[in-house]
């Protein structure tokens, strides 16, 4: 029996179109990016989806309710563990601040790895990691099959995408969808990576990046 797990960023936000940070803050979806998160929910109205798990961010809640608009009920659990990686007092700051005091590649690969100690008021890379690997073998650990939706965020996705697979990932565009598929030998396997059928962001080449299967 295979578990696929369908992971969608949230859709576009007014932060993200401002180059805010928002990591625990919210702002609402823009017209442009409620669209996009419409357009993904009819790629995905096919799937037999039996659960649904959710940040509990405004964005990422909106993004799920349009998603599971298309499909019969099911259970849907709102999990603080899938919120995203916590900025501190960079918090709906412009991200030219944190560019100022800080290296990107280096920080976020840090944050990634679980070994960013963390930025000022916020949260460490290492408590970030383990809460997100946890809610993943949460997950993991419930369903044995089926489809399963889970709407985060960016950094919170890449960090369980990027434990399945080490390499280096482009992000993940607002409204795009990544699977896994979880076999019941323990095998993960990336079948899609950051597929941006909103159009927000991902350049042509890489809107659907096929990853080979790797143990983990």
């Amino acid at each position: 029996m295979t578990l696929t797990l369908s992971l969608v960023r949230h859709g576009q936000t007014e932060f993200n179109v401002q180059q805010r940070l928002q990591g625990w803050c919210d702002s609402p979806l823009t017209a442009p990016g409620l669209a996009g998160v419409r357009t993904t929910a009819a790629q995905l109205a096919d799937r037999p989806f039996v659960a649904a798990y959710v940040s509990p961010s405004g964005r990422a809640r909106a993004t799920a309710r349009e998603i599971l608009a298309l499909h019969p009920p099911v259970p849907v659990v709102v999990d603080p563990d899938l919120r995203e990686f916590h900025f501190g007092d960079f918090e709906e700051q412009p991200e030219s601040a944190l560019l100022e005091r800080y290296n990107p590649a280096r920080m976020y690969a840090q944050v990634l790895a679980g070994t960013f100690a963390g930025l000022p008021g916020g949260e460490a890379g290492a408590t970030f990691f383990h809460r997100v690997t946890a809610v993943f073998a949460r997950i993991e650990r419930r369903h044995d099959h089926g489809n399963v939706l889970v709407v985060s965020h960016g950094l919170t996705l890449r960090a369980y995408l990027s434990v399945i697979d080490p390499r280096p990932m482009y992000p993940l565009p607002n409204a795009s969808v990544s699977s896994v598929e979880v076999h019941a030998d323990g095998r993960h396997r990336v079948v899609a990576l950051a597929v941006d059928y909103a159009g927000h962001g991902a350049p042509a080449e890489v809107d659907s990046v096929p990853v080979p299967e790797l143990a983990s």
